[in-house]
């Protein structure tokens, strides 16, 4: 039952993915769906070869950096991984008592056990239905990590589809007549 409960948004930019993600937040908690996790946000930064931008808590709305102001020297990316941590580190305490997980991304960290590792592996085990991204070259990562999971177009419709196929985890009743955005 756990693969169904997660699902995996691939085919598109990260920025579209990532908005995709925040616009079906906040219809899912405008309707009572307790949803914690983070979302990424750009940084604007310019001249930067790294797109690592910030992390907002979906509850607080507090964002964490996860870039670097200069790379280290053995790679362009400018991927703090401290930041991603620290924005794991606030929303784990979350994941037990909310309805569903939203995180980011699996990426290059989590493939390896860091960043927002924690969080993902809390919501497997508790058996939380859980969304993310997850870039191609790390869909073998992802795969060992959750097989079972389902892999999603980058579209409202998808996403509205797996949650409805989910809905039954939830602890608070999800009204069937919400209407969607675009």
């Amino acid at each position: 039952m756990t693969g169904k409960l997660i699902a995996a948004i691939v085919g598109a930019e990260s920025a579209v993915i990532q908005k995709l993600l925040a616009e079906a937040v906040s219809d899912w908690r405008r309707a009572g769906v307790k949803v914690c996790g983070v979302v990424e946000e750009a940084h604007g930064l310019t001249g930067r070869s790294c797109s690592s931008g910030l992390l907002r808590n979906l509850e607080t709305g507090n964002l964490f950096a996860m870039y670097l102001d200069e790379p280290p020297a053995h790679t362009s990316c400018h991927l703090d991984e401290l930041g991603v941590v620290g924005a794991c580190a606030s929303i784990v305490d979350r994941i037990a008592t909310s309805d569903l997980v939203v995180l980011s991304k699996f990426g290059k960290v989590e493939a390896v056990g860091s960043g927002l590792f924690e969080a993902f592996e809390l919501a497997v085990a508790l058996n939380k239905p859980l969304l993310t991204s997850v870039a191609p070259k790390h869909h073998y990562a992802w795969q060992r990590f959750t097989p079972e999971a389902l892999f999603i177009r980058p579209d409202r419709a998808s996403i509205e589809t797996w949650k409805r196929g989910v809905s039954k985890a939830f602890s608070t009743a999800v009204p069937t007549n919400m209407v969607l955005s675009n």
